[in-house]
């Protein structure tokens, strides 16, 4: 299913990737339980972080991890500035297809970097890499990107799926017509695997609740040794 490159261990010693696989799910354009689970998010979020300066955000693991990797980068975590929008500007999670927002809702729920693929799009295996720089592919939004040396990558046999810097690509991107899922979470050096498995777990949940009937095919965080 997946291979981690004996590159990326040596630059990230202890960094992690979590991968979620879910059979049989189904990709509404909403879901009344979903969305009051949404609207319980937001008002704990604006609770626990009700006082907190953006400052203060930026101290909080694991967004501070985060930003560490991207610093080189001159990125800024995206997560850290999703949280914001919901705590400081009064803002909803974003109302997208539910496949999409359970893994949205789940990043702020835990600040952990993920992105969803369509299985049935995928050639596997999949490998975990270090960019060189210079290696492309069509970003979700249907972007050219250029990847920078020494960016997280998955890539498929078919080219790169994902990067830390850059997010998911366009070709295996969740559909309305998904049935199977992938949920990658990219865990750089500081954040621990059992936090990953964590986060996995949240988003397997969000899943049950708009498809009981779905299965879980793996659920696990890699390098697993």
């Amino acid at each position: 299913m997946i291979t981690i490159s004996q590159r990326w261990k040596d630059a990230y010693p202890g960094a992690s990737v979590g991968i979620l696989v879910m059979r049989h799910v189904s990709n509404p354009g909403s879901h009344p339980a979903l969305d009051a689970r949404k609207a319980e998010l937001e008002t704990r979020l604006r609770d626990r972080f009700s006082g907190c300066s953006r400052a203060d955000l930026k101290e909080l693991e694991p967004i501070k991890a985060y930003n560490a990797y991207l610093k080189p980068f001159k990125k800024t975590y995206p997560v850290q500035l999703q949280l914001e929008s919901v705590v400081f500007k009064g803002k909803s999670i974003p109302h997208v297809a539910a496949l999409v927002e359970v893994m949205f809702m789940a990043e702020l729920e835990d600040l952990l970097l993920t992105a969803g693929h369509d299985m049935d799009v995928l050639q596997l295996p999949l490998s975990v890499e270090v960019a060189s720089g210079g290696e492309g592919y069509i970003g979700l939004m249907g972007e050219e990107q250029s990847m920078k040396a020494g960016d997280m990558m998955i890539s498929d046999r078919a080219g790169i799926i994902s990067s830390v810097v850059y997010g998911p690509d366009q070709r295996t991107r969740i559909t309305p017509g998904t049935r199977d899922a992938l949920f990658t979470t990219y865990a750089p050096t500081g954040i621990t695997r059992d936090a990953v498995r964590e986060h996995l777990k949240h988003i397997r949940s969000n899943v049950l609740l708009i498809t009981p009937e779905a299965k879980t095919e793996m659920l696990d965080v890699y390098p697993t040794g």
